[in-house]
């Protein structure tokens, strides 16, 4: 759509405020992955879907006592430790899961982290006790 079908915007430079001008001429949501965008938007009253908010309800939910399946694919930061991921993306650490490296294993989750960049799940391998650090 050019600019000069829409004299709303010829005096907007700034890509966002045109986004949020345009979407509010034409009684539109804005769907965007920017945090500045979804802040401006919000301001002026626009309906915004955050992708990244929108993903993250997506994800599969894992509590502790849950059992799952990943295939490790590297060593953790810490000692004996295996990492892998699930198909979302998610990091699942594996306690004493370094030995299994490159083979599907089951695990039990033992805890969930939620960070800024994303989910971690932790567990152990099933059928193996916890491990009990002093």
């Amino acid at each position: 759509m050019h600019e000069a079908n829409l004299p709303i915007l010829r005096d907007i430079h700034k890509v966002d405020e045109r986004l949020v001008v345009l979407a509010k001429a034409l009684d539109a949501r804005v769907v965007t992955n920017d945090y500045n965008l979804n802040k401006i938007a919000q301001l002026q009253g626009v309906e915004v879907i955050n992708l990244n908010e929108l993903a993250n309800a997506l994800k599969s939910v894992a509590l502790p006592g849950e059992q799952m399946t990943v295939r490790l694919i590297k060593p953790g930061d810490q000692y004996g430790q295996g990492v892998g991921y699930l198909e979302d993306g998610t990091m699942v650490v594996v306690e004493q899961g370094r030995s299994m490296i490159g083979q599907e294993v089951s695990i039990t989750v033992t805890s969930v982290l939620q960070t800024p960049a994303g989910r971690m799940i932790f567990g152990r391998l099933e059928g193996r006790p916890q491990s009990v650090t002093t």
